[in-house]
């Protein structure tokens, strides 16, 4: 396997210097199951240095069997191409802070990275992944709620912590690119027929909530004769822009204002069921370069503002009521068709099997100071930790 890996292996075009960090080495070379990635980083002495002086991080380590199946993959052979790919996704595994397990409980913690290259990620303070105890398991979501889980924690060297976990890490993708991979091809289609697809991409910190396919179908007799600029009305009337609200920061009577100028209001049962004015959140937190994706299971309407679920709802209501369905699934026409899928995990990233998470807040907050280093080595500024 590390035969495998030479192509790779100078792939990242890091400052090499006289010595390395032999602490930071001798841990890693002591660990069996991570001699594919000491393979990795000693190929580039510059970084196994950079990480072993910078103070306070986490070092998510994936194990040989982990490579074997990313080497194995279509995302391995882009690796052999990519430097930047390369670089982006080693940022990705390093987390900014030191979070033993300990730390980790049942309420999801959106964890900033050292990822704050624009070209793959547009989250002030870097990219995040989500943390998340479920049963006996240490588990990290990363893009596309793919998990990684560590099969072997707290592994102490000078700057921080290493987890060993069972995969690597997915690289959050933009909103049209998740949105095929999940199947929301009528919110793609319909971003594309408003020319809405690159501003939804590409700017920053978003926070979308995106109907399902079924939600659209629902409600096509409404959508059949809508004007451009009413249907761009109600896309941004999904997003909210300049807050990456992850499920940890949804509080339950929360009023956000949206692009479109109306206000969206956040309602949690006591079961934690997350609904926004009447649609049910049914798949939170999936993370996307420039912020986070949450799967609603009915359309907004900008003209019913004040729509709120009924008591113990288990599903949401139509915002558009009066409508009815079609047979055919509104703005999918010429849509690409999905080649892989979400994560179909039931249990999802949060406790009690409903994917949302409660604030971290109380927890004691790990030093933000792991970029400062890494910042001149990779390229980015200093993380700045932004509390959302």
């Amino acid at each position: 396997m590390q035969l495998t890996l030479l192509p790779l292996l100078f792939l990242a075009n890091y400052a090499f210097t006289q010595s390395t960090n032999q602490t930071l080495n001798a841990t890693l070379s002591g660990n069996s199951q991570l001699s594919n990635l000491t393979t990795f980083l000693n190929a580039s002495p510059g970084l196994i240095q950079a990480l072993g002086q910078t103070q306070n991080i986490t070092i998510l380590a994936p194990n040989n069997d982990a490579f074997s199946a990313l080497l194995s993959s279509s995302a391995g052979g882009a690796l052999a191409s990519d430097s930047g790919l390369v670089s982006a996704l080693l940022q990705y595994h390093v987390l900014n802070g030191t979070y033993p397990a300990s730390m980790i409980t049942n309420m999801s913690m959106f964890i900033p990275t050292l990822l704050m290259n624009e070209s793959y990620s547009s989250v002030t303070g870097g990219q995040r992944v989500e943390a998340v105890m479920i049963g006996n398991e240490t588990v990290f979501y990363s893009g596309l709620l793919q998990n990684s889980t560590v099969t072997q924690a707290n592994i102490n060297f000078t700057g921080g912590i290493i987890h060993v976990v069972d995969s690597v890490l997915t690289l959050p993708i933009s909103v049209s690119e998740t949105a095929s991979t999940a199947n929301l091809t009528s919110i793609r289609g319909a971003l594309n027929a408003t020319n809405l697809t690159s501003i939804i991409n590409e700017t920053p910190d978003l926070t979308i909530f995106a109907p399902t396919n079924g939600a659209f179908q629902s409600i096509g007799s409404a959508l059949a004769n809508l004007s451009v600029s009413d249907l761009a009305d109600i896309l941004t009337y999904h997003v909210v822009n300049g807050t990456v609200a992850y499920s940890a920061s949804l509080m339950n009577g929360t009023s956000i204002q949206t692009v479109q100028g109306g206000n969206i209001t956040i309602t949690i049962d006591a079961n934690g069921t997350v609904f926004v004015n009447s649609a049910k959140v049914i798949t939170p937190n999936v993370l996307v370069a420039n912020g986070v994706v949450h799967v609603i299971d009915n359309v907004l309407n900008p003209n019913a503002t004040s729509a709120r679920p009924t008591l113990s709802a288990t599903s949401g209501a139509p915002g558009f009521t009066g409508a009815s369905s079609v047979s055919d699934v509104p703005f999918t026409s010429g849509q690409p068709t999905p080649t892989t899928t979400v994560n179909p995990t039931s249990k999802g990233p949060g406790p009690a099997s409903t994917g949302v998470g409660s604030s971290s807040t109380g927890a004691a907050i790990p030093m933000m100071t792991g970029a400062v280093r890494m910042g001149a080595l990779f390229g980015a500024g200093a993380a700045v930790l932004v509390g959302y």
